[in-house]
């Protein structure tokens, strides 16, 4: 079976590295699938579930907060803003952080806090969207 490698890095460091036979990811514009020799593309991303499909069948499933996505013939690359594995990912925190969002938003004085406030809702409801498929695919 043909595979694509993917790397998918963040400002923390590399996440993920590996081989694939699939990749799905929250593009801008909806999610992508990318299989081994697909066409160059470059588009942002979303946030949102990167599922990356092994030759096996089996699936890994990571969150990021948004990024850019580079697709060569033969690479994937993900350069995220933020970016978790599935099994890295706590409930509370993303509770958290939507708390923390929601109060933001309450709160802020200006466009620009506005804006940041509305961006971090975003990401902090996709974590917790993220995790309640994940805990669904678990059972």
């Amino acid at each position: 079976m043909a595979t694509i490698e993917i790397d998918i890095v963040s400002a923390e460091g590399q996440i993920h590295h590996g081989q694939a036979s699939m990749v799905f990811a929250p593009a801008e514009m909806g999610e992508v699938g990318i299989a081994p020799r697909h066409a160059p593309l470059l588009t942002r991303l979303k946030p949102g579930a990167v599922r990356v499909k092994q030759a096996d069948g089996s699936e890994q499933a990571f969150f990021v907060g948004g990024g850019i996505l580079e697709v060569q013939p033969h690479l994937v690359t993900v350069l995220a803003d933020t970016a978790i594995r599935a099994k890295d990912c706590d409930e509370a925190l993303a509770n958290e952080a939507k708390r923390r969002a929601e109060e933001k938003l309450s709160n802020a004085k200006s466009d620009v806090d506005l804006a940041k406030a509305q961006a971090e809702l975003i990401q902090a409801v996709a974590l917790a969207d993220f995790l309640t498929k994940i805990k669904k695919s678990t059972h």
